[in-house]
């Protein structure tokens, strides 16, 4: 089992973006896919973003990175959207 920690900016900026219908569903998918095989569930994702992952939950992803038994979400948010915040926080 992985432990999931959140960037600070995902509860304070990405989750006020989101309805709650949605971000109820991407909770469950966090706790269902990424506490168990973060690898498995998740596409890697290339340059500009090596190291990442991706999981895909309806038109949102989430953007997390695994080091050891630890998965690290860094964003999450709609895929029109997301690579662009992402590039701003890394």
């Amino acid at each position: 089992m992985y432990k999931v920690i959140y960037d600070y900016r995902v509860w304070k900026e990405d989750f006020e973006e989101i309805d709650k219908a949605s971000q109820k569903i991407i909770i469950k998918n966090i706790e269902k896919k990424l506490f168990l095989e973060p690898r498995k569930f998740g596409k890697n994702l290339r340059a500009p973003f090596s190291g990442f992952y991706k999981l895909r939950v309806g038109s949102y992803r989430i953007i997390y990175a695994i080091e050891n038994d630890t998965v690290i979400i860094f964003i999450i948010g709609h895929r029109r959207y997301v690579y662009e915040k992402l590039l701003k926080r890394i």
